[in-house]
């Protein structure tokens, strides 16, 4: 079913205030989130070093040491995949501090159900 054109003027303007007010959906839209190249080389040495404790855990009759190998690997290999933060993507498409609004203490969907409730008092 269509949105109507109020419906769909109010998705457009309620859009657009998203892409311009939250900082976390600029961010991901803006690919704001990298992998860091000292993460992936300090994982994959974790995940070497993990893999030949699996390996001597195996080979000797040490259980534990390949249950640690193994957590090893696996933490070397979330380290390694785990995007970092890019702390100069939100500010750069912000634009100037001098123009950026305050935040509000509200969260954005109690202000669009502010927005929704006044517009429906003004019919």
């Amino acid at each position: 079913m269509p949105l109507s054109e109020q419906e769909q003027r109010l998705l457009d303007e309620m859009e657009r205030h998203l892409m311009r007010n939250d900082a976390d959906v600029v961010s991901a839209r803006g690919g704001g989130r990298s992998l860091s190249y000292r993460n992936i080389v300090l994982g994959t040495v974790l995940v070497l070093i993990g893999l030949g404790g699996l390996i001597a855990g195996v080979s000797v009759p040490l259980v534990i040491v390949g249950v640690i190998g193994f957590v090893v690997m696996l933490g070397g290999v979330i380290l390694a995949v785990t995007p970092t933060r890019g702390g100069g993507a939100t500010t750069a498409t912000a634009g100037p501090a001098h123009e950026r609004k305050p935040k509000s203490s509200s969260s954005f969907m109690d202000r669009m159900n502010d927005r929704w409730d006044r517009r429906q008092g003004e019919r």
